[in-house]
């Protein structure tokens, strides 16, 4: 049995969307099928899957084990910077997705781990093995990845709980006049366009970055060191171009500046050169779930990256 405290923040949500929340697997409709096997007690009692907790609520769950994975093990190259019997921890080069999806269901990092590890089957859910936060396509750098369930499920209460220290780089137009600066905005899906995020005060959950100049460079480009202390989907570059900062090369969030700084010969090479969101996890703390020893991981700026930062520190 699993066990779980509702706390004052989990207070009115429904009891299926929560135990999803939990990281114990990426299907709501799995949950609550557990809910309508009774698997899901609260408070010792049976209940509805939409039931909503109060706070103090007593949540116990008797999961079914892990579906059989049906994906296949690819040889693809992993940069491994950490690997012990519970976890391990990755450099991800941009173009990598994380897990199969819609239009990728092939050449993931999934593929690669269960080629790497060959002991991920089910851990987190039968697309997700092992995944505990997830990186954009385009965006590279760190990401930790659990090899059992435990290890798992404690990585995933340090990444909610906000105790895993995260830092990026980010190349973005447009120098701010503040050294350093904090974005407290709420971030939602877009209501028009269904694949971007937004800031939204109505339909947003709280999300909050923060950020201080590491150097300037032409043409308005500055690099950021970016923290964050919440986890939502395309935070950093939805708030960076909700303050006029909007990620170099980013195509989603960041057209209106790219279609201005083609104008110079300059920016167009620039832009060449950064063909993705120069975006890059650069820096990861948690505590080991088995150890409770800290550790502290670090990635250098990829080669694109730096390509762009010589090309500009040239100019």
């Amino acid at each position: 049995m699993i066990f779980f405290n509702a706390q004052e923040t989990d207070a009115r949500k429904r009891l299926d969307r929560f135990l999803t929340e939990q990281g114990l697997t990426d299907s709501r409709n799995q949950v609550q099928k557990w809910i309508e096997g009774e698997r899901v007690l609260v408070n010792a009692l049976p209940v509805k899957a939409g039931y909503r907790l109060k706070a103090g609520d007593r949540v116990s769950v008797d999961p079914k084990k892990a579906e059989p994975l049906a994906l296949e093990p690819e040889p693809i190259p992993l940069t491994v910077l950490w690997e012990d019997a519970h976890l391990l921890v990755i450099d991800k080069p941009a173009g990598l997705v994380v897990h199969p999806a819609p239009g990728h269901y092939s050449g993931t990092l999934v593929q690669a781990l269960l080629h790497h590890c060959r002991d991920l089957s089910g851990i987190g859910g039968v697309l997700r093995p092992g995944i505990v936060h997830r990186l954009d396509k385009d965006t590279s750098g760190l990401l930790v990845v659990a090899k059992n369930d435990p290890t798992h499920r404690s990585l995933i209460r340090q990444f909610q709980s906000g105790t895993v220290f995260k830092e990026y780089r980010a190349l973005v137009w447009g120098p701010p006049l503040p050294r350093e600066g904090r974005i407290d905005k709420p971030i939602g899906r877009h209501p028009v366009h269904r694949k971007k995020m937004a800031v939204t005060e109505t339909r947003g959950k709280p999300a909050l970055t923060e950020w201080a100049v590491e150097a300037v460079y032409p043409l308005g480009v500055t690099l950021l060191r970016v923290r964050i202390k919440t986890g939502r989907t395309h935070q950093i570059r939805v708030h960076l171009a909700a303050v006029g900062l909007p990620v170099l090369g980013d195509p989603l969030y960041g057209q209106a500046k790219l279609k201005g700084a083609r104008q110079t010969p300059l920016a167009a090479q620039v832009l060449s050169l950064a063909s993705r969101q120069m975006l890059h996890a650069a820096r990861l703390s948690f505590i080991h779930p088995q150890t409770g020893e800290g550790l502290v991981f670090e990635a250098p700026l990829p080669a694109d990256l730096t390509q762009v930062i010589d090309l500009l520190k040239k100019s």
